[in-house]
């Protein structure tokens, strides 16, 4: 797994945001490296550019080995991301792509817990398995 980091920000205002904020909430700083975009051409590639304003929304994607975007999730800037549940995305899409297919995973679904088989008797019983598997605290 490899993560990025890019947006439309400088290296600069990357390496002041690192030094006086994120390494003050992660120690040793940001552990992946952090791209300069200006311009927005990625942004624009990945529909999260806005060229009028001049900003990108913060876009999240998950891009397998091959290259397909398997998962993605775009927030405006006021609403945080959720690091845990991008984690818990990761592990799944590594676990059905080890499976080659065999495997698909509920909502919620954790490292170790029931996932899915699919195929016809799936069909109309997933709630069965997603109740009995999944723990709600």
């Amino acid at each position: 797994m490899e993560v990025l980091s890019v947006s439309i920000d400088s290296v600069f205002v990357h390496k002041m945001w690192n030094d006086n904020e994120l390494s003050k909430m992660v120690e040793g700083g940001v552990p992946f490296p952090m791209l300069s975009d200006a311009g927005g051409r990625v942004g624009k590639v990945y529909g999260v550019f806005d060229e009028d304003a001049g900003v990108e929304n913060r876009g999240r994607f998950l891009i397998d080995p091959d290259g397909a975007v398997q998962g993605y999730e775009v927030l405006t800037p006021p609403v945080g991301r959720n690091i845990q549940e991008t984690l818990r995305q990761i592990q799944a899409f590594q676990f059905v792509r080890k499976s080659k297919g065999k495997k698909a995973t509920p909502s919620g679904w954790q490292p170790g817990k029931v996932s899915l088989t699919p195929g016809p008797d799936l069909v109309g019983n997933v709630w069965k398995v997603w109740k009995t598997s999944m723990a709600f605290d």
